[in-house]
């Protein structure tokens, strides 16, 4: 699919100055409600953990790259084994076809790793809940390109200049479309093309097909 950018959007001061006012009293507003909402979730999960044997914790935090480049710390709960990274290393070692698959999509279809209690997180979308307390911490938003892995940051090429003009958020241009069906190099022109054209409007319809999607369980 051909890359959808076309220009940068120039647009009035006063506009943008509106644009980011809404913004964060958006992220204000999302960020409580959200963070309220992850303390059950949080506590739900790591019974459910215990429940099926696993007593390592579920909340944890990943380095992840924030806005201007700058190194940023996000909330996860855990939805793969503990060892999960070495995990994928020795998989990738053994299967050559499975580190293609990854290196292209940044990610592994029917993956091992993946917990009994993770895989309802995440068809749940309740995995993503404990980023809000981010939002209030101020190094995320609600809607913007998903944060990198410190490591993805080569495979990123000339798109990461633009992308990281955007502080990261949970929800995003490229999860309405398409996320899982798409590899990880359109998944940076949605991203780049986010940061470039992002608006009021382009947010509150993002945000409007992210419930709709988390209701219908489609993309995720």
């Amino acid at each position: 699919m051909a890359d959808p950018i076309t220009k940068i959007n120039d647009e009035h001061p006063v506009t943008k100055f509106i644009y980011y006012i809404v913004k964060k009293i958006l992220d204000i507003f999302f960020g409580i409600i959200g963070s309220i909402i992850a303390i059950p979730i949080i506590i739900i999960a790591k019974i459910a953990y215990i429940c099926h044997g696993d007593f390592h914790k579920v909340l944890f935090m990943q380095e992840r790259i924030g806005k201007n480049g700058k190194i940023i710390k996000i909330f996860k709960l855990r939805t793969m084994v503990p060892n999960a990274d070495k995990m994928l290393d020795d998989m990738m070692k053994k299967d050559k076809k499975l580190a293609e698959e990854y290196k292209k999509y940044k990610k592994i279809k029917n993956d091992p790793r993946i917990t009994k209690v993770g895989k309802f997180l995440r068809v749940a979308s309740f995995d993503e809940f404990p980023q809000f307390f981010n939002i209030l911490i101020g190094n995320m938003t609600v809607v913007g390109p998903r944060p990198y892995l410190p490591r993805e940051k080569k495979d990123m090429g000339k798109y990461y200049k633009n992308i990281i003009k955007t502080k990261p958020g949970i929800t995003g241009y490229w999860q309405v479309n398409g996320r899982n069906e798409t590899d990880f190099q359109y998944r940076l022109v949605l991203d780049e093309y986010y940061s470039k054209h992002k608006s009021l409007i382009m947010d509150i319809k993002i945000i409007i097909k992210t419930i709709l999607q988390v209701i219908f369980r489609k993309g995720l």
